[in-house]
């Protein structure tokens, strides 16, 4: 009998996957989503296949258009900005865990407009400075540091924008 837990796991009968299923497999596990090369290996490894084709796999899913590491880092930093408001250093992080390169992480980071994440910071600050109105100055300027450090913005941006907050509201 199979356990619940068992049912998400793939199946396999000890000699894992040819290399066609595998490559049907990641074409279709690429195709759902931006997938890093990083994530790609593992998958491979996932579905027990042999590590001698890892590479002639992952260059026919390149050749394809299925791995793209700078599409995979664009969409990437991107998303995480715009959608869990993640600062900078955060998105290098978790692209460095992702396995890219620095070039494409360099790139992939001044598509964010300065602007935009100036406002985000603004907004973020404005926001946790707010629901910490109960708290004293200090463990409220504190806290508010500590969240934005924890989101990956850069210290000095997070100190000019807290200068500027205090400024507005003295009390």
């Amino acid at each position: 009998m199979i356990k619940k837990s068992d049912a998400s796991k793939p199946f396999f009968n000890g000699w894992g996957l040819t290399q066609k299923q595998a490559l049907q497999r990641l074409r279709h596990y690429c195709g759902y989503q931006e997938r890093s090369h990083r994530d790609a290996v593992q998958k491979l490894f996932e579905l027990g296949v042999q590590k001698t084709k890892h590479d002639e796999i992952l260059s026919l899913l390149i050749e394809e258009g299925y791995l793209n590491e700078e599409r995979f880092a664009l969409l990437y930093t991107g998303g995480k900005f715009r959608i869990n408001d993640w600062g900078k250093k955060k998105i290098l992080n978790g692209l460095k865990v992702k396995q890219v390169s620095s070039y494409i992480i360099n790139k992939a980071l001044k598509t964010i407009d300065d602007n935009d994440y100036q406002k985000k910071l603004q907004e973020l600050a404005q926001k946790k400075y707010k629901l910490l109105k109960g708290e004293q100055s200090l463990v409220r300027k504190k806290k508010t540091i500590n969240y934005l450090l924890q989101k990956g913005y850069e210290p000095q941006l997070i100190t000019q924008v807290l200068a500027q907050i205090k400024e507005k509201n003295p009390y």
